[in-house]
């Protein structure tokens, strides 16, 4: 078996603080000036779909409709090309679907209106709610799991990688202005996934480092152990991201945020799992000592004589003897 080539990771750590904390400062100011452009599934609006009997431009409805004073309209295929699914900021109305529908057949006499909902606000701020306790609940059980899987340092540089992963995230969508939607906020919570699943497979490999190698250089072990699970890493993110990339451009406008927001998840995730996890155990000076004490300890033991014990004991027992 080859021997890996050791890459100087930790030698760039003060570089990579800086580029992070330049992302997460951009991305704090972003969303707290811009905010996120929330979708109608959190702000509430109009979803109405039509049927053509044969394949429609989805851009020429959109245009008639803005023309004609609707706000933020959006139209997209629903299925196939010959399904739409219109949506727009406006208030509650029965009466809308009727009223695009009229406007639609003035450019197709082949149509038909198959569905006029309305989504109210208050349905959009408790699915928001929900979505936000689901992350800090996420982001709690992942830190209950890695500190009790191998130890609580390790926790603490899980746990601030993945929210430097979805503050970045979330940072890309407030300076993008793209919709925020319940397809992003599953994105999100997949990108938590993600991250961590890359985390733990650095932190295992960080931990069996610190058990088998000789070594007491910390910068050592955690770049010999980087090294050894980068060619997994990019070749799993690189696969991932290739599919995602797929997905942006073919799946449609249906999933296009989804997919965007996956990639910037990856492609951060990645990096953190390296430069920030990893760059978090150096600064808490993460030792052996941290994670073999109870081990040291019962080897000290073990090293003794069972000879020397007995004959220890027995000295004891006739010192006691009167």
């Amino acid at each position: 078996m080859s021997e890996v080539k050791i890459l100087d990771f930790m030698g760039k750590r003060n570089i990579a603080l800086i580029f992070s904390a330049v992302l997460l400062l951009v991305s704090v100011l972003s969303l707290a000036t811009r905010g996120l452009n929330f979708g109608l599934d959190f702000t509430g609006g109009a979803q109405i779909e039509l049927g053509f009997e044969r394949s429609v431009d989805v851009e020429l409805i959109r245009t008639t409709l803005v023309d004609a004073g609707y706000k933020d309209v959006a139209a997209q295929y629903f299925g196939n090309n010959t399904d739409v699914l219109i949506r727009m900021q406006e208030d509650n109305n029965p009466q809308l679907g009727e009223e695009v529908l009229t406007l639609v057949e003035a450019l197709r006499d082949d149509v038909s209106l198959r569905r006029n909902e309305y989504v109210g606000p208050q349905v959009g701020e408790e699915l928001a709610n929900q979505g936000g306790i689901g992350m800090l609940v996420a982001l709690g059980l992942v830190m209950l799991y890695i500190a009790f899987r191998f130890q609580f340092k390790f926790a603490i540089g899980a746990v601030v990688a993945l929210v430097h992963d979805v503050l970045i995230v979330l940072g890309f969508f407030s300076l993008t202005q793209m919709a925020f939607d319940l397809t992003v906020l599953a994105a999100v919570l997949a990108v938590i996934g993600y991250s961590l699943n890359d985390t733990i497979v650095v932190s295992d490999r960080i931990r069996e480092s610190f058990k088998t190698l000789r070594s007491n250089d910390i910068s050592y072990l955690i770049n010999i152990s980087l090294s050894q699970t980068l060619g997994r890493t990019i070749i799993t993110s690189l696969t991932t991201v290739l599919v995602l990339l797929a997905l942006a451009v073919f799946g449609g406008e249906m999933i296009f945020a989804f997919a965007i927001a996956l990639i910037v998840g990856v492609a951060i995730g990645t990096y953190s799992s390296i430069y920030v996890a990893a760059n978090i155990l150096m600064i808490m000076n993460i030792s052996k000592e941290d994670l073999i004490p109870q081990e040291r300890e019962q080897l000290d033991q073990d090293e003794v004589p069972s000879w020397l014990k007995d004959e220890g004991n027995e000295g004891k027992e006739v010192d006691e003897k009167p």
